[in-house]
């Protein structure tokens, strides 16, 4: 995984730093601390450490040929080959293949239009693929494109340094456009938190409140708020919850206290609606507690009107009709003789003009732009003058 060059690096700072792991791997990023003691015992050993691994295979040279035939022979199919033969894996056999049958190996060219992406899109994916929590092929998946090209993106965007990581190799300083990605993931994710949690708030007061989706928290009482808390602490901290709906804790945990007292008026209230349904639901609030009063009940009127209304206890009633004088049209329409034909043969054949009605203790006059400009300069208008 390292090169020779990182692990000597590695093992003379873990001897400078007596031994000390923690501090050789905060200062240097790598290895895991079992790795670098295993680094340490080669060197104390051997002097040094090796240079290279060398891999040994776990076929023979016969197994590759049969497996190389095999596929030439049943329609160059590795799938088909590993399954009937039972070795390799398909990146093993498509090495073997090019190895002793170069050129034979099919292989399968993509077809369509090539997708074009802006370096904003790249810029997300990329980030997306620094901060997954799944694999890098769900990731290009997501965003339509290869595994391979994420990476080459990837190390466009971050430098040589974020490919020599992957390799295996050490950790570079992060660039300073790769911090101000970080800031920005970690922005987004605390807004989505935050509209998550006001979606829920609103979600709770139109299950539980029976309100509205549209409704403003702030609208709604204490004793609402407290409940829609209620439901939703098992997924938010209270904190969150309290500042989002700007109620304050000691009010809460006093809702709290009592919604778990018992009701004080709980046999007044049962009296109530007895006594409202004994009278044909007919009784108003003062006669309700006439009523009460004169089984010796002594309560103040205030109660007994709260506990109706709590009860919805309504006297039903018709709804008068308002009082209106209009009787309808008592003459008849005027002709309408221009019928919206405005255009004149000659001047002076239709005059059209404005009203304006104008309310005086004598009653109602109305005044027209027309027949002021008739009367300009008359005898009538230096009267009216």
């Amino acid at each position: 995984m390292y090169s020779y060059k990182d692990r000597i690096k590695a093992v003379e700072l873990y001897i400078k730093y007596d031994l000390s792991a923690a501090d050789t791997v905060r200062e240097l990023g790598y290895p895991s601390r079992m790795m670098l003691v295993q680094w340490y015992k080669e060197y104390q050993e051997t002097g040094g450490l090796h240079e290279r691994y060398i891999k040994q295979t776990a076929y023979t040279s016969a197994q590759k040929v049969t497996a190389v035939n095999y596929y030439l022979e049943h329609g160059r199919n590795i799938s088909r080959t590993v399954r009937a033969v039972g070795y390799p894996v398909r990146e093993t056999l498509a090495g073997w293949i090019d190895e002793l049958a170069p050129g034979e190996r099919k292989v399968r060219l993509k077809c369509g239009p090539v997708a074009q992406f802006s370096e904003e899109q790249k810029k997300d994916a990329v980030v997306e693929l620094c901060t997954r929590e799944g694999s890098a092929v769900a990731v290009a998946e997501k965003f339509g494109t290869s595994r391979c090209s994420l990476y080459k993106w990837k190390e466009k965007l971050l430098g040589e340094e974020a490919a020599q990581t992957m390799d295996g190799s050490n950790k570079p300083p992060l660039p300073a456009d790769r911090e101000a990605l970080w800031a920005e993931v970690e922005t987004l994710k605390k807004e989505i938190y935050r509209k998550q949690l006001e979606l829920d708030i609103l979600n709770k007061a139109a299950e539980i409140l029976k309100k509205d989706q549209g409704i403003d928290p702030q609208q709604l009482t204490n004793r609402e708020k407290a409940s829609m808390i209620d439901a939703l602490r098992m997924n938010y901290p209270l904190h969150e919850l309290l500042e989002l709906t700007h109620l304050a804790k000691s009010s809460y945990f006093y809702l709290k206290t009592t919604q778990t007292r018992p009701d004080k008026y709980a046999s007044l209230r049962t009296e109530v609606k007895d006594a409202f349904a004994k009278n044909q639901s007919r009784y108003g609030y003062r006669r309700i507690h006439a009523v009460i009063k004169s089984k010796g009940t002594v309560v103040s009127e205030k109660v007994i009107r709260r506990i109706m209304a709590e009860e919805q206890l309504v006297v039903p009633y018709k709804k008068k009709r308002r009082y209106s004088s209009y009787q309808g049209e008592i003459s008849p329409a005027v002709e309408n003789l221009v019928a919206r034909d405005f255009h004149a043969e000659e001047p002076n054949t239709k005059w059209l003009t404005d009203l304006t009605e104008f309310r005086i203790p004598a009653g109602k006059v109305y005044l027209s732009p027309v027949i002021i400009a008739g009367l300009i300069g008359s005898p009538e208008w230096r009267t009216l003058a």
